[in-house]
C-alpha cells in the first residue's frame, strides 16, 4: 500500500507526504515546523515515524520547516548541492545532508526517488517521481513549461500532484504588478490552467488513477476554472481529479501496490 497527503499547496507553503507503510517521508516543508507537525497530526500521522525530508528547491515555501523538522526529529535531508548552497542561511543546521543529482534515482527504504529538472526561477529546481512496487507517484510543480523531459518522467504513473497555477485572463486582469505578472507566465513561472491540461493530456493512460491539482493561486485562479479547463483532458477516462488546498491537509490517499 501507498499512502499519499498533501499537506499544505500553494505560494504560502507546500508539503507532501508520501509513504509505503515502513517508510514515511516529506517532499519539502514549506509550512513552519509547528504546523506540519499538526497537520500530520490532523491525518493521524505520527512525526517520529518520519524517515527523511527531500527538498526540490531552496524556495522559502517549500524549505521554511525543513532545518526545525530536521533538528527535531533527526531526520536527514536529501537535497541537491547547488539547492543546499543557496538554501543554507534559511535551512541552518541539518540532522544529517544527503546529496543527490538530478537524473539519479536513490532509495530510502522501499521508496525510490528519481529527481528530474524542471524550469523554475530557482538554482536548480526538480520534481519527483516516486517507485513503490507497481505504483508510481509524480510531482511536478513550480515549473514555467512543461518539457518533454517532464513529460517523459511522468508517462506510466499512477498518481500525479502536478501544478495549475493560474487562469490566464484571471492573472492578466489581477492585482499584480505587472513584472511579477511576467515571471509567473514565463518560462520559469508557473504553469496556467490551460498548460496543465495539455501536460495531462501528453501522460494520460488508463492505468493513471489520480490526478492531484496544486499549487493553485488563490488569486489568480478558482477552483471551478481549474477542474473545468485541466478536467478535459480526462474526461472520458477513469482517472479521478481533485484539488489540494493550502490551509488544510487533503484526505489521505491510499493506493493499493498488488
Amino acid at each position: 500500500m501507498t499512502n499519499v497527503c498533501i499537506l499544505a499547496s500553494g505560494s504560502k507553503g507546500n508539503a507532501i507526504y508520501v509513504s509505503n507503510g515502513t517508510t514515511c517521508i516529506l517532499i519539502d516543508a514549506g509550512l513552519p515546523g509547528i504546523e506540519i507537525e499538526r497537520r500530520l497530526r490532523s491525518r493521524n500521522i505520527n512525526p517520529h515515524a518520519l524517515d527523511a525530508i527531500v527538498v526540490s528547491h531552496e524556495h522559502t515555501d517549500h524549505i521554511h520547516g525543513v532545518g526545525v523538522l530536521s533538528r527535531r526529529f533527526q531526520l536527514p535531508v536529501y537535497i541537491n548541492e547547488p539547492t543546499l548552497a543557496a538554501a543554507k542561511t534559511q535551512l541552518g543546521p541539518l540532522h544529517e545532508t544527503r546529496l543527490f543529482n538530478r537524473g539519479d534515482t536513490f532509495c530510502i527504504g522501499g521508496l525510490c526517488v528519481r529527481p528530474f529538472s524542471v524550469c523554475h526561477d530557482a538554482i536548480d529546481p526538480v520534481g519527483f517521481t516516486i517507485q513503490n512496487s507497481r505504483t508510481k507517484i509524480g510531482i511536478a510543480t513550480d515549473l514555467g513549461i512543461p518539457t518533454k523531459l517532464v513529460c517523459h518522467h511522468l508517462k506510466e504513473c499512477t498518481l500525479v500532484i502536478l501544478e495549475a497555477n493560474h487562469d490566464l485572463k484571471m492573472l492578466e486582469e489581477g492585482p499584480y504588478p505587472w513584472p511579477v505578472k511576467q515571471r509567473i507566465r514565463s518560462r520559469l513561472g508557473h504553469l496556467s490552467n490551460e498548460a496543465s491540461r495539455d501536460l495531462l493530456s501528453e501522460i494520460s493512460h488508463d492505468g493513471l488513477m489520480q490526478v492531484i491539482l496544486a499549487h493553485i493561486s488563490e488569486t489568480n485562479n478558482d477552483p471551478n476554472r481549474v477542474t473545468s479547463v485541466v478536467g478535459e483532458a480526462v474526461s472520458h477516462s477513469p482517472t479521478q481529479l481533485s484539488i489540494a488546498h493550502q490551509h488544510v491537509a487533503g484526505d489521505m490517499i491510499n493506493i493499493d501496490d498488488d
